[in-house]
């Protein structure tokens, strides 16, 4: 089994690296590996249906569909990640409590009674520390997992609230739970550092045929290239949504506002405009101006510098209109 040390912390290469270690390379894999602040989403999610926008947008935020599927969960810096890569004889590869088995092993020797709780979850006091999620084809299984040490949690929760009035889909939804960090609980500290280092150290000597390797060249400018065609791009990471209707209504200076998308692949397919406000022009042009883009925020934002919006919808601004958009 090959261990790596993977030292990007760029999501879009990270995730892009999960996908070249389970489909090119041969040999089993253990990787640990952490993100920069980022969302990352189940492949089966309505991405926009996860995430806080305004929030994500403030803080710069970047969002990324994984190949696996299950909830989506927040990366920054104080999170480190974990994949096992494993061929099997048959599909029967998935098993979550075999490939959490030595994360629960390395926190017992340190003193904290962590365990394994429902599907696919971690928790230490009823808390929960690391999700984990898995995709298969065919023999071949791609684990990875998250475990919080030391996040930012206001993040955490700041990044993923959102409204779940808005959007009516049938995509996979994600279960807010209670959260914690690993350092919380820890009888003498230790750096993230070193427990990354203690977690590699136990997988060395828990399994006979593992060897530390490092990314060639090669590997590397494949992983490059699979970021930049797929992880990278809006159409993987929002347009890959599930169809879904949206709605939201808001009030203004204006009056009432209430805005009804239908979204497939990301694109507005239809749209309705209902409320009290008053205009000289129809509104049916507004409705019809937004059909064909996507349901993205810099999209929208700047189809609306090209119209003139008090006369669809007097005394309210584009601030408004994004407002009820997202």
């Amino acid at each position: 089994m090959l261990c790596i040390y993977h030292h990007s912390t760029d999501p879009y290469f990270n995730l892009a690296t999960d996908e070249y270690i389970f489909k090119h390379i041969k040999e089993n894999c253990f990787m640990l590996w952490r993100n920069d602040n980022a969302i990352i989403v189940g492949k089966h999610q309505n991405t926009l249906a996860e995430i806080n926008v305004d929030y994500v947008e403030e803080k710069g935020i970047k969002v990324v569909r994984r190949l696996s599927g299950g909830g989506a969960v927040y990366h920054d810096l104080g999170n480190l990640n974990f994949t096992f890569t494993n061929t099997g004889e048959t599909t029967e590869v998935v098993d979550f409590k075999k490939y959490t088995k030595a994360i629960l092993e390395v926190l017992q020797k340190l003193g904290i009674d962590a365990k394994f709780e429902g599907r696919n979850d971690l928790t230490i006091e009823g808390k929960k520390f690391s999700g984990n999620a898995e995709h298969v084809f065919k023999n071949k299984v791609l684990h990875h997992g998250t475990l919080l040490f030391s996040s930012e949690m206001k993040d955490v929760s700041g990044a993923l609230k959102i409204n779940p009035l808005k959007y009516k889909d049938r995509a996979v939804k994600s279960i807010p739970k209670r959260v914690t960090n690993i350092s919380n609980h820890l009888k003498s500290p230790i750096s993230l550092e070193e427990f990354t280092n203690r977690i590699m150290n136990h997988i060395i000597e828990t399994h006979e045929d593992a060897r530390l390797y490092e990314f060639t060249q090669e590997d590397l400018a494949a992983i490059q290239k699979i970021r930049d065609e797929k992880y990278a791009k809006w159409e993987w990471n929002f347009g890959h949504s599930p169809k879904y209707n949206f709605q939201q209504g808001i009030r203004t200076e204006g009056g009432t506002l209430e805005m009804n998308l239908q979204v497939e692949k990301g694109i507005i397919e239809g749209v309705k405009v209902y409320g009290d406000f008053f205009g000289t022009r129809d509104v049916q042009e507004f409705e019809n101006s937004i059909v064909g883009l996507k349901h993205d925020y810099k999209t929208i934002s700047d189809s609306l510098d090209n119209l003139a919006i008090d006369a669809f919808f007097h005394k309210m601004t584009k601030e408004d209109l994004l407002n009820v958009l997202f």
